[in-house]
């Protein structure tokens, strides 16, 4: 996990080429002063290894020919020194990475430089379509294919397979390139060139000077936010001198491998099942039996593709390698379903040497729904698997008690600011903290369970999280509404609609959120084979919302964890982070002064208004 932004200033941006991306900008703008310091600052907790610099100047240069061409000269910015004001009338692109070392056998330092002058800042994980050798960091091999693909840029990242952010400048054609993955798994915020502030910014992450107050107060109206996602694709910014002016032109492109197409229409072809396609008592036993073999023939297929997803994510041929003890990998668990699974299926991915901690927030201390379950969930666990030392680490929070935390949060979670966003995203930052407390031996009945419970600190710097599973397994409440007002093809159309707006709603703050940490979060649900493999599965197969709560919804999954001998979760019914550990109900008592109360105003579409910097 990296920490990537870029500052361009004295360059004159044009957009119209992409007026169907970008949000009406009728409402008035935060007018706010965001630094090179404060975007340095915030990446850094992102990237606690190494924070590094690079600055590029464009001089317009009138040639003896008479035709005006633009010369670079390409300088490194003192570290610490340098000052957004007290740039000069010329162009400038200020560079900015910190880096998570996850990969590779020595040290680097983001933005890369190559012999060519071409710069790089990578937030990503090669998981496959560029090759890589096992000692090798994706950063330092992916800048080397984009040197020699020359003007290929867009062909090479549509080869990526994992989650990635990028901005690299070409010096040979003066171009900056920038974009994210087709799912938008790794997060991107930019800021589009305004009248309040002319600069053009990118960054993995808002500095807190970035937010303001949500709310128009004084005429009722939205503020148009100083940050926006970035929409998933690859975009280009190509630079020249116009009237010896400095003008750089946005152009989005297309994915060059027709597989991201694909996936990004998620098209399921078999919908609508006939009769004989569903199960029921009605059948004779041999149809009864057919549909059974069937259905567990399409949850064997998910459960090889999820291992190997899994596996992709947990390799240990990083920074882990050799002889080390420490916990390399955690989950993100509640003893739910999706955690569950992952806990698992990562038990057959890990030499079983290394311990896993597996994280676990209440808000309600033992009596949270997601406390209970992990207990529950870690016996079963351990019965599955005797070999591995599972730890559950048990993170309590008081929500009153979080001041601090809830502004940090706040400006983490920025662009979104509702407080269902705030509510997952203080979860998902303290889960990623992993500061908590572990039972050291909690099957001795002879000692009290509070002299048994030992403070820990869970040092893994990968988390494993069930992200993407609800969205394609028809997990959420909504789904069943949507079968029961318009049947198969409303369900398909709303899990159609949440995939292609989980970068927007979802991905771009639990990554930033998790991060922050200093951790890197990695969704084995989301990755491409697996989407693929779940999209060519009949919808029926997928889900069955006739069948009660805890057993139609997400059914292939029910039936994955039945495979790897999880059966008393496979009976689970569903359950949202803000509910589980019960930040909702805390949240509600504290935003509204009871639950009942935060329900009448929409409490989960409400927006907060920040404090004021």
């Amino acid at each position: 996990m990296c920490g990537i932004a870029v500052v361009v200033c004295g360059v004159r941006i044009e957009l119209s080429t992409l007026s169907s991306f970008l949000s009406e900008t009728e409402t008035p703008f935060e007018r706010l002063q965001v630094s090179v310091e404060d975007v340095k600052s915030v990446l850094g907790q992102r990237g606690p290894d190494s924070v590094g610099e690079k600055t590029i100047h464009l001089r317009p240069n009138v040639s003896t020919c008479g035709q005006d061409s633009v010369t670079l000269s390409v300088s490194e910015a003192s570290e610490g020194t340098y000052k957004l004001e007290e740039t000069t009338s010329l162009g400038e692109l200020h560079f900015i990475g910190s880096t998570l070392q996850l990969r590779g056998t020595s040290p680097i330092r983001q933005p890369l430089v190559d012999f060519s002058g071409n710069i790089l800042a990578y937030n990503g994980e090669v998981f496959g379509g560029i090759e890589l050798n096992s000692y090798d960091n994706d950063t330092e091999v992916l800048l080397k294919s984009l040197e020699k693909a020359k003007a290929l840029v867009p062909d090479v990242l549509s080869m990526i397979k994992g989650p990635w952010a990028i901005i690299y400048w070409q010096e040979t054609s003066r171009t900056l390139w920038f974009g994210k993955d087709a799912f938008g798994r790794r997060s991107l915020l930019v800021h589009w060139p305004t009248v309040e502030d002319p600069r053009f910014l990118l960054s993995s992450v808002s500095p807190a000077s970035s937010v303001a107050q949500g709310l128009d107060t004084e005429n009722g109206n939205s503020i148009h936010r100083f940050w926006e996602e970035l929409p998933c694709g690859v975009y280009s910014i190509s630079f020249g001198v116009s009237e010896l002016c400095i003008r750089g032109e946005v152009r989005k492109h297309e994915w060059r491998n027709t597989i991201w197409k694909e996936l990004i229409e998620w098209e399921r072809k078999l919908v609508v099942p006939r009769p004989e396609d569903l199960s029921t008592s009605s059948h004779s036993g041999i149809q009864e039996d057919k549909s059974v073999s069937t259905s567990l023939g399409f949850a064997q297929t998910v459960l090889v593709v999820l291992k190997e997803s899994v596996r992709r994510r947990t390799s240990l041929h990083s920074i882990y390698q050799g002889e080390k003890e420490a916990v390399p990998v955690a989950v993100l668990f509640s003893g739910g379903l999706d955690s569950m699974i992952l806990a698992a299926l990562l038990d057959q991915c890990l030499d079983s040497k290394y311990e896993v901690d597996l994280l676990n927030v209440s808000f309600d201390g033992p009596n949270a729904p997601d406390r209970i379950s992990a207990r529950a969930g870690i016996k079963e666990l351990k019965k599955i698997a005797p070999l591995r030392r599972w730890k559950l680490v048990e993170i309590d929070a008081d929500l009153s008690k979080l001041t601090f935390e809830t502004e940090r949060v706040m400006s983490l979670i920025n662009p979104a600011d509702t407080y269902m966003d705030l509510n997952i995203g203080t979860a998902l930052w303290l889960a990623a903290r992993g500061d908590g407390w572990i039972h050291e031996d909690n099957e001795n009945p002879n000692v009290e369970e509070d002299k048994q419970r030992v403070k820990y600190k869970s040092d893994a710097r990968i988390l494993l999280v069930g992200a993407g599973a609800d969205e394609q397994c028809a997990g959420y409440g909504r789904h069943r509404t949507k079968y029961g007002n318009g049947s198969w093809v409303a369900l398909d159309q709303e899990m159609k609609l949440d995939m292609q707006r989980i970068w927007k709603r979802n991905l771009g703050r639990d990554d930033r959120c998790i991060a922050d940490n200093g951790k890197e979060g990695r969704f084995p649900f989301l990755d491409e084979d697996v989407i693929k493999t779940l999209l060519d599965i009949p919808l029926w197969e997928i889900a069955d919302l006739e069948q009660p709560s805890g057993k139609g919804d997400k059914k292939i999954l029910r039936q994955v964890a039945k495979l790897l001998g999880l059966h008393e979760v496979a009976k689970m019914p569903k359950r949202a982070i803000q509910f589980g550990s019960r930040i909702a109900r805390e949240s509600n008592r504290k935003n509204f002064g009871s639950n009942r109360a935060a329900n009448q105003a929409s409490a989960g579409s409400v927006r907060f208004q920040a404090p004021s910097h």
